[in-house]
């Protein structure tokens, strides 16, 4: 029988940027909003300069979530990424994206090319997790 879902909301976590929740939790399924380069602590501040540090940036508000619902990157399994310059800005994206990673244990993933992002940032970054 599948359990009630439960929508998590991270204290110090990223200001959300339209109505949703961090991340959304049924049967051990953990689905993380997708997260912009804002910075928690000054989520009006202007948004890192180029795709590495927007990169990390998102990367690192995922992981904010992550341990808000008490996992890591090691139990993402899958990611969805949006680039607004795709041509330009896959190679450093790919770079950087991957240092969050091990080489053994990369999330299955989809890059997409997109007009526009929200706060107009370079990249944004969802991914849907799964407790041990």
């Amino acid at each position: 029988m599948a359990c009630d879902p439960i929508f998590h909301m991270i204290s110090g976590g990223p200001r959300p940027v339209a109505p949703f929740s961090h991340a959304v939790e049924t049967d051990g399924w953990v689905m993380l909003t997708g997260q912009m380069p804002t910075d928690p602590a000054a989520p009006d501040a202007p948004l890192p300069d180029g795709i590495e540090a927007q990169t990390r940036r998102v990367m690192d508000n995922l992981g904010l979530v992550l341990r808000g619902v008490g996992l890591d990157y090691s139990h993402v399994l899958q990611c969805r990424c949006y680039l607004t310059e795709f041509e330009r800005d896959y190679a450093t994206f790919n770079t950087t994206y991957q240092s969050y990673f091990p080489a053994d244990r990369r999330p299955a993933r989809t890059t997409i090319g997109v007009t526009a992002l929200a706060v107009g940032a370079l990249v944004e970054v969802d991914c849907l997790a799964r407790r041990p």
